[in-house]
């Protein structure tokens, strides 16, 4: 890369992620700095490291491969787990490299979607759900993508609506997301 290229990847005003097969082979200073981890260390990482869970690692594998194999940019919001073990709400976006297998070779970008706020600090249970309802999934499908009951996304759903008095999860999202600007 010459000096501008360089200095343009890096300072970019989102995290720049390159991986195959779900292994970072390369990030910008941006993504280093949102997710709290030293960029010349994540190289040769699995992304595993930011999900709380094998079963979350496991889970979000699948979503939007169908939409990569037509060649077009997958998008959707999702949390992410900082060095810290605080959830990180982002807006994600994918480009395959290579569409007949798209995880082979994906170019990805974060953009962080609020500031870290201590009171809204969520347990590893309501990131994924929060994670799900963001992917528009409803408590059922978050519930069997889990294996869980629906009633138990349901009761953890209603407690973070209450905590955040928000009427739907639209508005909860909206209010865990924080001022755009």
């Amino acid at each position: 890369m010459d000096d501008f290229t360089s200095l343009a990847f890096d300072h970019a005003p989102l995290g720049i992620v390159m991986t195959e097969a779900r292994v970072i082979r390369s990030c910008n200073r941006t993504f280093g700095e949102m997710t709290g981890h030293d960029p010349s260390g994540l190289p040769g990482q699995s992304f595993r490291m930011f999900y709380d869970s094998a079963r979350a690692f496991r889970n979000i594998r699948d979503i939007g491969l169908h939409v990569l194999r037509s060649g077009a940019i997958y998008s959707d919001e999702r949390l992410l787990l900082h060095a810290s073990g605080r959830a990180l709400l982002v807006r994600f976006r994918a480009r395959t490299l290579a569409p007949d297998d798209p995880l082979s070779r994906l170019v990805m970008t974060f953009a962080a979607l609020r500031d870290d706020q201590p009171d809204r600090v969520l347990t590893p249970r309501e990131r994924t759900v929060v994670a799900g309802l963001a992917r528009g999934q409803t408590s059922k499908e978050i519930a069997r993508d889990l294996g869980l009951s629906p009633r138990t996304i349901e009761d953890v759903r209603a407690r973070l609506l209450r905590r955040y008095e928000a009427r739907n999860a639209a508005e909860l999202l909206t209010r865990l997301a924080g001022p755009a600007f």
